[in-house]
Formats: C-alpha cells, structure tokens, sequence
C-alpha cells in the first residue's frame, strides 16, 4: 500500500507548480508513512505509557487498548527509503518516474530491504531505471565484501553472542569486570553483525550492477563522537541530516537553534530504533556527548581523514581519542542492549558498586581466551585497511590473498555453531 501511495504522491508533488501544494502532498506522505510506522511499531509503546503515567498519579486503569500488532520485518528502513522520494521530488532534486514496477523494485530491492543501507530513490532508483551490464570486477568485488560481512557475521558477531547474552541476563550475578566485558564485547557484537549485513547487502547489490551506499567506515576508529556519527549507519545519520537536521536550519541558526536541532535529531533516531524508553535515553546521551563536540567547533574536523593518516601507527594523542570515544559509545550501548530502563541503570549501578575484578568462565565453556585474541587480530586487521572499506582484500600479492581468504574460511567453519541464533540484530527494527 505504501508503496502505491507513496508513488501517486511523488506525481502529485511533481504536477503542482505552487509550493503550498507541494508541501501539502509532501506532508501527506510524511503523515502516512509515520502513520504506518507508529501503528505497527509504536501503538502498544503509548498506550502502556500512557497506562504507566496514569499509575504514578494513583489511577488504576484494568482494561488496555493493545494489540497484537506484529511488525513487519525492516519496516523502519523501507518506510524512510519511500520517504526519501517523496522529499527528492520536492526539493526538485529528482523527477517521478512513470514506471511504476522500477519504482517498485525500489522500494522492494531485497539485499537492504530489511536492514538496509536506507537507500535515497536519487541514487537506487536511477540505477534500477537503467540498464546494466555484466562487469566481472564489480562482481568480484561484490563477492569480497560478501565473504567480509560473512566472516564479521558468523566468527565476531555469532562467536561472542552467548557470552554476551549470559552476562546480559545474569548481570545481578557478576562483578563489575564481568559487565564491562560483557558490554565491550557487545560493542563488537552490534559492529560486526550490522556492519556484516550492509557488506552482504552491497556485495549482493554489486552482482546485479546496483552500487549502494557505504553504510560504515570503521567506526570503532573514531576520534570523538560526531566522528563516529560520520562512520556508524552512515546512511541513517545522513538520511536525517538531509531530511530533518537541514530543514530544521541545521548549522545556520544560532548556536541555541543548533542545539535544539542536534537533540530533535538524536531522539528521533533513539526513537526509530525501538519502542523502548531504552532507546530514547540511548538517543539523549549521544545527543549529550556530541553537543560539547559541536560547540567547540571539532564536529566536522576529522571529516575527510582517518586515524593514523600519515604513519603506520597512530600517534598516542589519536590512540587516546580513539579510546575515549569507544568508551563513551560502549557505555551507551547499556541503554541499546538492556530490556529496560530500570535492568540499564542496575547494571550501571552494579558496575559502580561491585568494582573488582574476577576472572569470567562461560557457563557453556567457551574459551574466553579465544576471543581475546579473535578481537585483537580483527582490530589489528581494521586498523589494516581503514583507508577503504570496500576493499577488505586490497591486496597487491595474490599469495597474501589467498592466504587471507583461507583464514577467514577456516575460522567461518572453526566458530561456526549451529545452535546459535543467526537472526541478524537490526531485524527487530
């Protein structure tokens, strides 16, 4: 449905030469598709919050309005995706298409259909409408990154994920050393499975001649906090940059304007990740860690370089950047990972209040040792090639590549445990 609406919409747009029309059939899309999303993904979130308020001020209501209301898998990244043509049409930065199946497998288009990149129609949409042809190193390329995101999938993500759930789940149980582990390796975890799913996806998009987005940089080797946001989700972050910040006024408006704008971003992105108040704190505190960034002027500097630029070894000004901005982003992730409110500030309180260290053994024997090292040389191994992160195999010695392909293969079939669930985490959103 939404995607015939969001069709005539974008004809109707194009059509009307005055503006207040043209705004008014682009708020018809808005208005529709946030409609959508918040009926299938924030209806029950209101209601039991509304139901919650209501009991804090002494009324007891018994009877609920929820629903059952199964949501549709990747209907946050799909909804945005339809959006972005609505909004492309408007501000005249492309034309409605007459056909609507090409508009259609736009929308549909299945390796980021669920999980994106949250493809723009002006990128996606002119590449389905024309024709491509058989390119053997576009495929190949596709086939490396395929491979990538399998090995971030499979060995770092599903590897650490039962050592992450058990510390999650019994953190009542565990001293502080233990919940720090347990959040760093989350920390991996979210990175590999999610950056693992976009490089299938534009691996995948590769064989039939689409090029997507980039949708992460390295991000864990970010130097303050708006860097990370130029790295992480790469496509969200601009999507509404685009869409909401620069409408907004974004940068122009004054410094108090400005920082309105910066909160109004980051909450509607807690917001779009969940219907959790979990998600919304997770939202205010980037907001609060990247305002600082901003006010002093430092949000754009680190643009167009990345860490240890020009040596081999970053120096230890940069070593130390890096470290911070991974510890405040790590922290974060209580709030991302807990199954509520009150299970993130217990963790966070025991972390305070059981500070010591003790040695932490999987209930299921898994050798910690082993991820120690699997973390270690994956980061040695980013750090390797952070100048691209679409060629994790930009090697000049096929001998080094060859080398590098049977390693990444072995240790898919070394951590590989099928009874791990392999559902990927941004499914739920």
């Amino acid at each position: 449905m939404s995607t015939v609406v969001d069709y005539l919409i974008g004809l109707k747009i194009h059509a009307n030469e005055e503006k207040h029309k043209r705004k008014l059939w682009l708020w018809c899309s808005v208005v529709f598709n946030v409609g959508l999303l918040g009926f299938f993904k924030y209806f029950n979130f209101f209601i039991d919050s509304w139901i919650d308020a209501c009991h804090l001020i002494g009324y007891d209501i018994k009877s609920t309005w929820t629903l059952r209301v199964l949501l549709p898998v990747g209907i946050s990244f799909y909804t945005f995706q339809t959006m972005s043509y609505s909004f492309d049409i408007y501000y005249k930065r492309l034309k409605p298409t007459k056909d609507f199946l090409g508009f259609a497998a736009f929308v549909s288009f299945f390796p980021q259909l669920v999980a994106g990149p949250i493809e723009r129609a002006s990128n996606l949409l002119s590449q389905i409408l024309t024709k491509r042809t058989f390119n053997y190193e576009q495929c190949v390329a596709g086939l490396k990154l395929i491979l990538w995101g399998l090995f971030k999938k499979v060995v770092v993500a599903d590897g650490i994920a039962p050592i992450v759930d058990d510390i999650f789940s019994n953190y009542g149980n565990y001293p502080a050393s233990t919940l720090v582990l347990g959040v760093t390796l989350f920390s991996f975890q979210v990175y590999g499975d999610f950056s693992g799913y976009s490089d299938i996806a534009i691996g995948t998009a590769k064989l039939f001649g689409i090029e997507l987005m980039s949708n992460f940089k390295f991000p864990n080797f970010s130097r303050n906090v708006a860097e990370y946001w130029q790295r992480w989700h790469v496509s969200l972050s601009t999507w509404f940059r685009h869409y909401v910040y620069i409408p907004l006024g974004g940068s122009r408006v004054s410094k108090v304007k400005s920082v309105r704008n910066i909160c109004i971003i980051f909450l509607v992105s807690g917001f779009w990740h969940g219907a959790n108040w979990t998600f919304i704190f997770w939202g205010a505190f980037h907001a609060l860690a990247f305002i600082p960034v901003f006010l002093m002027g430092r949000n754009t500097i680190y643009k167009n370089s990345v860490v240890g630029e020009h040596s081999i070894f970053p120096s230890l000004v940069e070593i130390g950047q890096v470290l911070l901005t991974f510890s405040i982003v790590t922290f974060s992730r209580i709030f991302f990972r807990s199954e509520s409110i009150t299970d993130a500030f217990n963790f966070i309180e025991r972390i305070v209040s059981n500070f010591y260290y003790a040695p932490y053994y999987h209930p299921l024997g898994y050798r910690m040792v082993d991820y120690y090292i699997l973390i270690f040389i994956f980061v040695i191994y980013e750090y390797i090639i952070r100048k691209d992160e679409r060629s994790p195999f930009k090697f000049k010695s096929r001998v080094v590549r060859f080398i590098i392909y049977s390693i990444v293969i072995m240790a898919m079939l070394l951590f590989y445990d099928s009874s791990i669930d392999r559902s990927f985490i941004y499914f739920q959103f």
